[in-house]
């Protein structure tokens, strides 16, 4: 398998995100079946469009910088020191917001051909 170097913040706009994935190229050391790595840069404020529902993926979530907000059906979770997480599974709806600047980097698996919430 060849070596890939990169940027998070250059080569995650390519793919909305992500970054590791069935949606890379085979091939392409960024490519798997069984995990995807997405780079999320946040500006205050922004949020998600609509819920994520029918979920069949266990997903991780982890604050890099600022301040970001899962919202679960039963409770919302709002990550604030860099290094602070949260892991859900499968059939977790859930949405997001930032409300400061934030940095995430989640990490979900396996990674589903097909599977993509509209917008």
């Amino acid at each position: 398998m060849p070596v890939y170097v990169g940027n998070a913040h250059t080569d995650a706009p390519a793919e909305r995100g992500w970054l590791l994935g069935h949606f890379m190229p085979p091939g392409d050391p960024r490519h798997s079946t069984d995990v995807e790595v997405k780079w999320g840069v946040h500006p205050a404020g922004d949020r998600r469009a609509a819920w994520a529902t029918g979920e069949t993926r266990t997903a991780l979530l982890l604050l890099v910088s600022g301040e970001f907000t899962l919202e679960f059906r039963d409770r919302a979770v709002t990550l604030a020191a860099q290094g602070d997480y949260v892991v859900w599974g499968p059939g977790e709806d859930h949405t997001w917001h930032a409300p400061r600047d934030a940095v995430v980097c989640t990490v979900r698996w396996p990674s589903v051909p097909g599977w993509r919430l509209p917008g």
